[in-house]
């Protein structure tokens, strides 16, 4: 992060999301104010806590989008969570804790790719000799006990068979018995563990048999015949395994967890909102105070060690329509101490969102038709054309945001899309013309109940 300042953080956010430039600038400076702390000396380092951010918005206007491309930007382990989905203490549901259960997982399993990837090419030389011994066994050169010949003999007989060997491996490594089958034998630590608790509860509370166990279980094998391609890439992935240390990831893990954690809690209007006694909102105050010290700062074991939550950042959601920010217990507010209100997508950003994004809606749709051999391309007046229409009939309807979009392109390409596999034109051009054409039903139809997404 020491290479991102907020400016090039908002510059690179900018690649991937129109508008919206304040949400951004915010989360800008918190990114930035992470590297920061870790410069400053020891005894204040602790002290300084994470710039916890709420995004205030209506759906589809880029809330998720952009704590997602921030946790890329910085290479945080990062996940996504509804606030809904949660239940305070004694309801049946899953508990707030699992969210840096799940979060630990997701840093293990980074860091565990990039040290693979780190001894990739390791782990592809030795899944190579591997294979060669399968192909060409080693065992197989003669002995003079077996053959009856004299030392000198057998001698030049097992460099016969290595030079043997050798040219073999080279045709390997070509790739000329790519489609030839073998028998592997691989070996796992994965053992069955029977689910007591029903649709809930098993990964909350970190029961895993298997580790209880340790080395006690055997390791289980089994053989399984394949193509060379596909049995290198199996056996590949086992020698990276065995050059990895475990406990260097977990280490690592950990420490990015609680120095580099992103933690997006959607929807948290959905549990804003009045204390009632009784009825399905019975939990809603009750989530918010589990979430507390979560947020807060507290200690969650989880099965590669205890996480401490004080330095990940939060960064919460919602659109606030019928609840405000202010609903939520002051507590749970003063930890959120940074507020953003998300500016409604207009017709001119919805032209952008459709073109300028590296991942834009109609770079999508014609890199797809590209894969049948079929040139698409959109004139400006028709790209303005489906802005106004997403534009107006989000006006007129449920403002789902820059998710309208959607909504109109699949209606307008239904037909190109149907159709093009079984033949037809090789360069298509979409017209304002052919944009009123099929889409004309959606913006005069009020009822929109077979196009909301």
């Amino acid at each position: 992060m020491k290479e991102l300042t907020p400016r090039q953080i908002v510059r690179e956010l900018d690649r991937y999301i129109v508008g919206q430039e304040a949400a951004k600038k915010s989360v800008a400076i918190a990114m930035r104010n992470r590297w920061r702390r870790l410069q400053v000396p020891d005894h204040l380092r602790e002290e300084i806590m994470p710039n916890n951010i709420i995004l205030i918005g209506s759906t589809g206007v880029g809330k998720t989008e952009i704590a997602r491309r921030l946790a890329m930007l910085a290479n945080a382990p990062f996940i996504k969570v509804e606030a809904s989905k949660f239940t305070e203490v004694g309801y049946v549901g899953r508990d707030v804790e699992s969210i840096i259960r799940d979060l630990t997982e997701v840093a293990v399993a980074m860091v565990r790719q990039a040290k693979e990837d780190e001894v990739e090419s390791k782990a592809l030389e030795q899944a190579n000799l591997r294979l060669l011994d399968l192909l060409f066994p080693l065992n197989e050169s003669p002995r003079p006990a077996a053959t009856g010949l004299d030392d000198e003999q057998a001698i030049e007989l097992r460099a016969r068979h290595e030079r043997t060997r050798q040219k073999l491996r080279v045709r390997l490594d070509k790739g000329e018995f790519e489609e030839q089958i073998v028998e592997i034998i691989t070996t796992s630590d994965h053992t069955p563990i029977l689910q007591l608790m029903g649709p809930f509860g098993m990964e909350d509370m970190a029961v895993n048999l298997q580790e209880l166990l340790g080395s006690a279980l055997p390791k289980r094998s089994r053989s399984q015949k394949t193509s060379v391609s596909e049995a290198r890439r199996v056996l590949a992935a086992e020698e990276a395994g065995k050059l990895i240390d475990m406990d260097e990831v977990i280490r690592e893990a950990l420490s990015r967890v609680q120095e580099m954690g992103i933690v997006f809690i959607d929807e948290l209007d959905k549990i804003a909102g009045e204390h009632v006694a009784s009825g399905p909102d019975v939990s809603r105050e009750g989530v918010q105070r589990d979430i507390l010290p979560i947020v807060e700062g507290s200690s969650v074991m989880t099965k590669y060690g205890m996480v401490h939550t004080d330095h990940i950042l939060f960064i919460a959601a919602g659109a606030f329509h019928v609840s405000k920010p202010s609903d939520l217990i002051p507590e749970l507010q003063g930890r959120f101490p940074i507020r953003v209100e998300m500016d409604d997508l207009t017709q001119k950003d919805f032209v952008k969102i459709l073109t300028h994004p590296r991942n834009a809606l109609i770079k999508q749709y014609t890199a797809l038709l590209q894969t049948e051999g079929v040139e698409l391309t959109f004139e400006r007046a028709a790209i303005t054309e489906i802005a106004r229409v997403a534009c107006q009939v989000n006006m007129s309807n449920e403002n789902i945001g820059a998710r309208r979009l959607h909504t109109i392109l699949t209606t307008l390409l239904e037909d190109i899309l149907f159709e093009q596999p079984e033949g037809g034109a090789k360069r298509i051009n979409v017209t304002k013309q052919l944009v009123k054409k099929q889409v004309e039903a959606i913006s005069k139809d009020q009822d929109l109940s077979r196009y909301i997404l």
